[in-house]
Protein backbone atom coordinates (compact mmCIF):
# COMPACT_ATOMS: atom_id res chain seq x y z
CA UNK A 1 0.00 0.00 0.00
CA UNK A 2 1.66 3.35 -1.18
CA UNK A 3 1.76 6.53 0.93
CA UNK A 4 -0.02 9.57 0.16
CA UNK A 5 2.04 12.18 -1.59
CA UNK A 6 1.03 15.50 -3.31
CA UNK A 7 3.90 18.26 -3.93
CA UNK A 8 3.88 22.07 -3.62
CA UNK A 9 1.53 22.30 -1.07
CA UNK A 10 1.24 25.60 1.19
CA UNK A 11 2.19 23.69 4.56
CA UNK A 12 0.59 24.23 8.01
CA UNK A 13 1.57 23.06 11.32
CA UNK A 14 -0.39 20.24 12.60
CA UNK A 15 -3.14 21.29 14.52
CA UNK A 16 -1.78 19.93 18.09
CA UNK A 17 -5.80 18.89 18.81
CA UNK A 18 -5.71 16.49 15.46
CA UNK A 19 -5.81 12.91 16.22
CA UNK A 20 -3.99 11.33 13.24
CA UNK A 21 -2.10 8.53 14.80
CA UNK A 22 -2.54 6.74 18.11
CA UNK A 23 1.37 7.80 18.41
CA UNK A 24 0.01 11.18 18.93
CA UNK A 25 -0.95 10.10 22.47
CA UNK A 26 0.67 9.55 25.35
CA UNK A 27 0.04 6.94 28.12
CA UNK A 28 -1.69 9.90 30.15
CA UNK A 29 -3.31 10.85 27.03
CA UNK A 30 -5.34 7.76 26.53
CA UNK A 31 -6.15 7.49 30.31
CA UNK A 32 -7.87 10.92 30.31
CA UNK A 33 -9.46 10.23 26.74
CA UNK A 34 -10.90 7.32 28.27
CA UNK A 35 -11.76 9.03 31.39
CA UNK A 36 -13.67 11.57 28.83
CA UNK A 37 -15.72 8.53 27.14
CA UNK A 38 -16.78 7.37 30.89
CA UNK A 39 -18.06 10.26 31.21
CA UNK A 40 -19.82 10.59 28.10
CA UNK A 41 -21.41 6.71 28.67
CA UNK A 42 -22.86 8.44 31.69
CA UNK A 43 -23.87 11.82 30.03
CA UNK A 44 -24.59 11.14 26.35
CA UNK A 45 -26.59 14.10 25.51
CA UNK A 46 -25.92 17.46 25.55
CA UNK A 47 -25.49 20.96 23.78
CA UNK A 48 -21.60 21.24 23.65
CA UNK A 49 -21.63 21.50 20.42
CA UNK A 50 -23.88 23.97 19.82
CA UNK A 51 -23.03 26.09 16.95
CA UNK A 52 -20.16 23.60 15.69
CA UNK A 53 -20.08 21.93 12.08
CA UNK A 54 -18.09 18.71 11.81
CA UNK A 55 -17.70 17.29 8.28
CA UNK A 56 -17.21 14.08 7.54
CA UNK A 57 -15.52 12.95 4.62
CA UNK A 58 -15.40 9.46 4.32
CA UNK A 59 -13.32 8.51 0.60
CA UNK A 60 -13.67 4.40 1.27
CA UNK A 61 -16.67 2.67 2.56
CA UNK A 62 -17.37 2.47 6.27
CA UNK A 63 -20.41 1.82 8.15
CA UNK A 64 -20.24 1.82 12.05
CA UNK A 65 -17.53 4.70 12.29
CA UNK A 66 -19.27 7.07 10.19
CA UNK A 67 -22.87 6.89 11.88
CA UNK A 68 -21.16 6.15 15.61
CA UNK A 69 -19.00 10.05 14.43
CA UNK A 70 -21.87 11.15 13.32
CA UNK A 71 -24.34 10.06 15.88
CA UNK A 72 -21.93 11.43 18.25
CA UNK A 73 -22.10 14.58 16.68
CA UNK A 74 -25.71 15.06 16.91
CA UNK A 75 -26.11 13.56 20.67
CA UNK A 76 -23.31 16.80 21.37
CA UNK A 77 -25.65 19.25 19.80
CA UNK A 78 -23.69 19.92 16.38
CA UNK A 79 -24.23 19.37 12.86
CA UNK A 80 -23.08 17.42 9.97
CA UNK A 81 -22.22 17.71 6.41
CA UNK A 82 -19.93 15.63 4.16
CA UNK A 83 -20.32 12.70 2.35
CA UNK A 84 -20.59 8.74 2.45
CA UNK A 85 -19.27 8.03 -0.98
CA UNK A 86 -15.88 9.60 -2.52
CA UNK A 87 -18.32 9.31 -5.88
CA UNK A 88 -21.17 11.78 -4.77
CA UNK A 89 -17.99 14.64 -4.04
CA UNK A 90 -16.09 16.09 -6.66
CA UNK A 91 -13.15 13.90 -6.53
CA UNK A 92 -14.98 12.26 -8.80
CA UNK A 93 -14.50 14.89 -11.19
CA UNK A 94 -11.02 15.09 -10.36
CA UNK A 95 -11.03 17.86 -7.00
CA UNK A 96 -7.56 16.80 -5.30
CA UNK A 97 -7.72 15.92 -1.49
CA UNK A 98 -5.33 19.00 -0.98
CA UNK A 99 -8.76 21.39 -2.76
CA UNK A 100 -11.34 19.12 -1.27
CA UNK A 101 -9.65 19.78 2.36
CA UNK A 102 -8.97 23.63 1.64
CA UNK A 103 -12.70 23.93 0.62
CA UNK A 104 -14.51 21.77 3.49
CA UNK A 105 -12.64 23.72 5.80
CA UNK A 106 -14.45 26.95 4.84
CA UNK A 107 -17.15 25.27 6.52
CA UNK A 108 -16.63 23.14 9.29
CA UNK A 109 -14.97 23.06 12.85
CA UNK A 110 -13.26 19.96 12.63
CA UNK A 111 -13.16 17.36 9.73
CA UNK A 112 -12.89 13.16 10.33
CA UNK A 113 -11.64 11.24 7.25
CA UNK A 114 -10.99 8.20 6.29
CA UNK A 115 -9.13 7.70 3.05
CA UNK A 116 -7.80 4.55 1.10
CA UNK A 117 -3.94 5.80 1.34
CA UNK A 118 -1.47 5.47 3.97
CA UNK A 119 -0.89 8.88 4.68
CA UNK A 120 -3.65 11.03 3.40
CA UNK A 121 -5.03 11.92 7.20
CA UNK A 122 -1.49 13.65 7.54
CA UNK A 123 -1.95 15.09 4.52
CA UNK A 124 -4.51 16.92 5.58
CA UNK A 125 -3.12 18.15 8.64
CA UNK A 126 -0.60 20.28 6.47
CA UNK A 127 -3.34 21.27 4.66
CA UNK A 128 -5.40 22.84 6.73
CA UNK A 129 -5.36 24.66 10.25
CA UNK A 130 -8.40 22.62 11.56
CA UNK A 131 -8.22 19.62 13.38
CA UNK A 132 -8.32 16.49 11.42
CA UNK A 133 -9.49 13.29 12.87
CA UNK A 134 -8.56 10.11 11.12
CA UNK A 135 -10.97 7.61 10.31
CA UNK A 136 -8.68 5.15 9.33
CA UNK A 137 -6.03 5.80 5.92
CA UNK A 138 -5.60 2.43 4.18
CA UNK A 139 -3.78 -0.47 6.28
CA UNK A 140 -1.89 2.42 8.07
CA UNK A 141 -4.11 2.98 11.57
CA UNK A 142 -7.93 3.72 12.86
CA UNK A 143 -7.05 5.80 16.41
CA UNK A 144 -10.39 6.24 17.28
CA UNK A 145 -11.30 2.69 16.79
CA UNK A 146 -8.65 1.91 19.02
CA UNK A 147 -9.64 3.99 21.84
CA UNK A 148 -13.22 2.46 21.74
CA UNK A 149 -11.09 -0.99 21.74
CA UNK A 150 -9.26 0.18 24.63
CA UNK A 151 -12.41 1.57 26.72
CA UNK A 152 -13.59 -2.10 25.83
CA UNK A 153 -10.93 -3.85 27.55
CA UNK A 154 -11.04 -1.45 30.36
CA UNK A 155 -14.85 -1.43 31.42
CA UNK A 156 -14.57 -5.56 30.83
CA UNK A 157 -10.85 -6.31 32.40
CA UNK A 158 -11.02 -3.28 35.05
CA UNK A 159 -7.46 -2.38 34.14
CA UNK A 160 -5.29 -2.05 30.80
CA UNK A 161 -2.11 -3.39 32.34
CA UNK A 162 -0.69 -6.99 32.14
CA UNK A 163 -2.82 -8.10 29.88
CA UNK A 164 -2.55 -10.99 27.25
CA UNK A 165 -4.28 -9.68 23.77
CA UNK A 166 -4.67 -12.20 21.29
CA UNK A 167 -4.47 -10.88 17.64
CA UNK A 168 -5.61 -13.70 14.58
CA UNK A 169 -6.37 -13.03 11.31
CA UNK A 170 -5.48 -10.07 8.82
CA UNK A 171 -2.40 -8.92 11.11
CA UNK A 172 -0.95 -7.32 7.89
CA UNK A 173 -3.37 -5.31 6.85
CA UNK A 174 -5.20 -4.70 9.58
CA UNK A 175 -5.44 -1.20 10.84
CA UNK A 176 -7.01 -2.12 14.27
CA UNK A 177 -4.71 -4.20 15.38
CA UNK A 178 -1.50 -1.97 14.19
CA UNK A 179 -2.83 0.83 16.29
CA UNK A 180 -4.19 -1.19 19.35
CA UNK A 181 -0.69 -2.73 19.84
CA UNK A 182 0.59 0.91 19.27
CA UNK A 183 -1.26 1.91 22.31
CA UNK A 184 -0.87 -1.20 24.61
CA UNK A 185 3.06 -0.27 24.14
CA UNK A 186 2.22 1.68 27.21
CA UNK A 187 0.72 -1.50 29.41
CA UNK A 188 2.97 -4.21 29.44
CA UNK A 189 1.09 -7.06 27.41
CA UNK A 190 1.72 -10.11 26.41
CA UNK A 191 0.55 -10.55 22.62
CA UNK A 192 -0.17 -13.92 20.68
CA UNK A 193 0.08 -13.27 16.54
CA UNK A 194 -2.18 -15.89 14.83
CA UNK A 195 -2.20 -15.72 11.56
CA UNK A 196 -0.61 -17.67 8.06
CA UNK A 197 2.59 -16.58 7.14
CA UNK A 198 1.16 -14.22 4.37
CA UNK A 199 -0.57 -12.06 6.91
CA UNK A 200 1.37 -12.25 9.97
CA UNK A 201 1.82 -8.72 12.17
CA UNK A 202 4.31 -6.23 9.90
CA UNK A 203 8.15 -6.63 10.78
CA UNK A 204 7.90 -2.45 12.25
CA UNK A 205 5.51 -3.83 14.52
CA UNK A 206 7.54 -7.38 15.80
CA UNK A 207 10.76 -4.67 15.92
CA UNK A 208 9.18 -2.30 17.97
CA UNK A 209 7.84 -5.30 20.53
CA UNK A 210 11.69 -6.29 20.57
CA UNK A 211 12.72 -2.88 20.79
CA UNK A 212 10.67 -2.44 23.94
CA UNK A 213 10.51 -5.52 25.62
CA UNK A 214 7.09 -6.63 24.89
CA UNK A 215 6.53 -10.46 25.23
CA UNK A 216 4.90 -11.47 22.03
CA UNK A 217 4.82 -15.02 20.39
CA UNK A 218 3.83 -15.83 16.42
CA UNK A 219 1.57 -18.97 15.98
CA UNK A 220 -0.04 -20.32 12.32
CA UNK A 221 -2.45 -22.57 14.58
CA UNK A 222 -5.24 -21.44 16.37
CA UNK A 223 -5.10 -23.66 19.07
CA UNK A 224 -6.81 -24.09 22.63
CA UNK A 225 -3.83 -23.29 24.58
CA UNK A 226 -3.65 -19.95 22.60
CA UNK A 227 -7.46 -19.44 23.71
CA UNK A 228 -7.69 -20.67 26.84
CA UNK A 229 -4.56 -18.17 28.29
CA UNK A 230 -6.29 -14.95 26.39
CA UNK A 231 -7.60 -11.89 28.87
CA UNK A 232 -8.84 -10.76 25.11
CA UNK A 233 -9.58 -12.60 21.74
CA UNK A 234 -9.12 -9.94 18.77
CA UNK A 235 -10.41 -11.35 15.87
CA UNK A 236 -10.11 -9.50 12.24
CA UNK A 237 -11.37 -10.12 8.65
CA UNK A 238 -9.36 -10.59 5.88
CA UNK A 239 -10.37 -7.64 3.85
CA UNK A 240 -10.68 -8.40 -0.03
CA UNK A 241 -9.92 -4.59 -0.33
CA UNK A 242 -6.43 -4.64 0.18
CA UNK A 243 -5.36 -7.82 -1.98
CA UNK A 244 -4.46 -6.79 -5.53
CA UNK A 245 -4.52 -10.72 -6.34
CA UNK A 246 -8.06 -12.33 -5.93
CA UNK A 247 -6.30 -15.36 -6.00
CA UNK A 248 -4.25 -14.73 -2.94
CA UNK A 249 -7.41 -13.33 -1.14
CA UNK A 250 -9.09 -16.79 -1.54
CA UNK A 251 -6.54 -18.81 -0.24
CA UNK A 252 -6.26 -17.49 2.77
CA UNK A 253 -9.78 -15.72 3.51
CA UNK A 254 -11.27 -18.59 6.02
CA UNK A 255 -8.20 -20.08 7.64
CA UNK A 256 -9.48 -19.20 10.94
CA UNK A 257 -12.70 -19.24 12.39
CA UNK A 258 -14.02 -19.05 15.77
CA UNK A 259 -16.43 -21.39 16.98
CA UNK A 260 -18.04 -22.23 20.27
CA UNK A 261 -16.78 -25.27 21.09
CA UNK A 262 -13.04 -23.66 20.63
CA UNK A 263 -14.20 -21.61 23.94
CA UNK A 264 -14.54 -24.68 26.33
CA UNK A 265 -12.24 -24.07 28.31
CA UNK A 266 -11.29 -20.23 28.16
CA UNK A 267 -11.04 -17.89 30.82
CA UNK A 268 -14.86 -16.50 31.66
CA UNK A 269 -13.10 -13.27 31.90
CA UNK A 270 -12.00 -13.57 28.52
CA UNK A 271 -14.07 -11.23 26.07
CA UNK A 272 -13.91 -11.56 22.31
CA UNK A 273 -14.08 -8.09 20.32
CA UNK A 274 -13.96 -7.66 16.32
CA UNK A 275 -13.70 -4.16 14.88
CA UNK A 276 -16.62 -5.20 12.70
CA UNK A 277 -18.07 -6.43 9.56
CA UNK A 278 -17.11 -9.98 10.37
CA UNK A 279 -17.90 -12.35 7.54
CA UNK A 280 -17.24 -15.89 8.54
CA UNK A 281 -14.43 -15.59 11.15
CA UNK A 282 -16.36 -15.52 13.98
CA UNK A 283 -19.32 -18.58 13.87
CA UNK A 284 -22.86 -17.01 14.95
CA UNK A 285 -23.01 -19.62 17.37
CA UNK A 286 -20.48 -17.57 19.44
CA UNK A 287 -23.23 -14.67 19.62
CA UNK A 288 -24.87 -16.30 22.62
CA UNK A 289 -21.95 -16.93 24.19
CA UNK A 290 -21.15 -14.52 27.71
CA UNK A 291 -17.82 -13.89 26.36
CA UNK A 292 -18.93 -12.60 23.32
CA UNK A 293 -18.31 -8.59 23.06
CA UNK A 294 -18.12 -7.25 20.06
CA UNK A 295 -21.76 -5.54 19.00
CA UNK A 296 -20.90 -3.78 23.15
CA UNK A 297 -17.69 -3.46 21.38
CA UNK A 298 -19.51 -1.19 18.69
CA UNK A 299 -21.46 0.81 21.32
CA UNK A 300 -19.04 2.02 22.64
CA UNK A 301 -17.63 3.98 19.44
CA UNK A 302 -20.37 6.76 20.32
CA UNK A 303 -18.39 7.33 23.89
CA UNK A 304 -15.11 7.37 22.42
CA UNK A 305 -15.58 9.47 19.34
CA UNK A 306 -17.33 11.85 21.65
CA UNK A 307 -14.48 12.32 23.36
CA UNK A 308 -12.37 12.20 20.04
CA UNK A 309 -14.57 15.49 19.08
CA UNK A 310 -14.63 17.17 21.85
CA UNK A 311 -10.64 17.11 22.75
CA UNK A 312 -9.97 18.22 19.11
CA UNK A 313 -12.56 20.94 19.21
CA UNK A 314 -10.53 22.40 23.00
CA UNK A 315 -14.16 21.25 24.89
CA UNK A 316 -13.78 20.08 28.62
CA UNK A 317 -17.22 18.33 29.61
CA UNK A 318 -15.94 18.02 32.88
CA UNK A 319 -15.22 22.29 33.33
CA UNK A 320 -18.08 22.37 30.90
Amino acid sequence: MRNFVESNQESFPMNSHSLVAIDDLSRQDILAMLERARYFEQHPNSHLLDGRVVATLFFEPSTRTRLSFETAVNRLGGRVIGFSDASTSSTSKGETLKDTIKMVSNYADLIVMRHHLEGAAQYATEVTDIPIVNAGDGANQHPSQTLLDLYSLLKTQGTLDGLTITMVGDLKYGRTVHSLLMALRFFSPKFNFVSCPELRMPREYIDLCDKLGIEYHEYTDFSPEVINESDILYMTRVQRERFSDIMEYERVKNLYTLRRSMLADAKPTMKILHPLPRVNEISQDVDDDPRAYYFQQAGNGLFARQAIITNALGIDPLKS
